[in-house]
């Protein structure tokens, strides 16, 4: 071989290895960074970037460091599918995504084809695992039929002598919730008054409300999102209702309930996973976020936990290969800032039920 040669060798060689010392893994982040969803996505933003923080401090996943990038679905189902064929060409290995079930689910086809790991902190639609299309998807959210079922039953134990309705808003999550928890209330013996459907995005519910008035009301399970459960409680609230319990689902759970219905949110009953913050993993996080201005609410510390499975995963495996990723997934108790879990056959998490919480100064305390 030439001294010529030898050099040309040589370099290419020097730039091969600098390319392995620098290298990276890409995870895509995939949530509502606009719109009405927005403070969801929000929420991830916050979780992934202190994670992928945390992770890379401590050396990255074997050896190599997270490279995040942060896309917004708007929570539709076309945006999602082009936003993980982009997540494809980007070489992407890993998605944390997404917030709303019908994007989930169509994306979740595109990480199952090319073999890409999906864990959802959010998607609560039993779907997303029943009809889960291969073995690289997970999820760390709770399903809702078990949030349902516990709004179900405490209606039934604690308003047993309440007039109670169910409202909706026609939405797979909403009314999923909403008839989880009238299945579970009559199974123990409770029925409610009324059960009526609304419309999403509007901001007068005044003739929802005053349906509720006419049936005497004392207790209302809205099946929906924040925003409009806002206006509902402020209009309740305004209208003569200010007495009446008002209890949701996980979805309520965000900032701007608060910022929308004014004191009206104060006792306000939700639904949601046992509290991650009550964990003593969870503390030292929490704390940082709050040095950020940021809080540990809704799904924060669920997709801070997600970054940690992928890198727990990863670690066990000593690989980031597709195959062996799926292998630890199913084969690992994860020690995350939500506790311990593993991953049952349908890819849902092992992690405790859900509980009742009450809004109180814009924070959820056990009920």
């Amino acid at each position: 071989m030439s001294v010529r040669s030898l050099a040309r060798l040589t370099g290419i060689l020097a730039i091969l290895l600098a390319g392995q010392a620098q290298a990276e893994i890409v995870i895509g982040v995939a949530g509502p960074m606009s719109g009405q969803f927005a403070a969801f996505g929000e929420q991830m933003r916050a979780g992934a970037e202190l994670a992928a923080a945390d992770i890379n401090a401590d050396g990255g996943i074997n050896g190599e460091k997270i490279v995040l990038r942060i896309a917004d679905d708007k929570c539709t189902e076309e945006e999602a599918l082009a936003l993980a064929n982009q997540f494809v060409g980007m070489g992407a290995r890993f998605v944390v995504g997404h917030v709303c079930f019908n994007a989930s689910i169509a994306a979740s086809r595109v990480y199952a084809d090319k073999e890409i790991i999906q864990i959802s902190p959010a998607t609560t639609n039993n779907a997303y695992t029943d009809e889960r299309p291969g073995p690289g998807i997970f999820r760390i959210a709770r399903r809702d039929d078990g949030q349902g079922v516990t709004a179900g039953e405490f209606m039934a134990r604690e308003f047993a002598d309440k007039r109670i309705a169910i409202v909706h808003d026609g939405s797979v999550y909403g009314k999923g919730l909403a008839d989880a928890a009238r299945t579970a209330m009559k199974a123990a013996g409770k029925s409610e008054e009324l059960y009526e459907s609304y419309e999403p995005g509007r901001n007068d519910y005044s003739v929802l409300v005053s349906m509720l008035n006419q049936e005497g009301v004392e207790a209302v399970f809205i099946g929906g999102y924040h925003a409009e459960a806002a206006v509902i409680r402020r209009q309740m609230s305004e209208r003569g209702l200010e007495d009446a319990v008002v209890m949701g689902g996980d979805a309520l759970m965000a900032a701007e309930f608060g910022v929308i219905a004014g004191k009206a949110a104060e006792g306000t009953l939700i639904v949601l996973p046992a509290d991650p913050i009550r964990n003593s993993a969870a503390v030292p996080v929490v704390a940082r976020l709050q040095q950020e201005g940021r809080t540990a609410e809704g799904y924060t510390l669920h997709t801070y936990a997600a970054l940690e499975t992928i890198s727990q995963a990863a670690r066990k495996a000593g690989s980031t290969e597709f195959q062996a990723i799926v292998e630890a997934m199913n084969g690992t108790t994860f020690d995350t800032v939500l506790g311990e879990f593993t991953f049952d056959d349908k890819g849902d998490s092992t992690r405790d039920g859900y509980a009742v919480y009450r809004w109180a100064d814009g924070r959820a305390v056990p009920e």
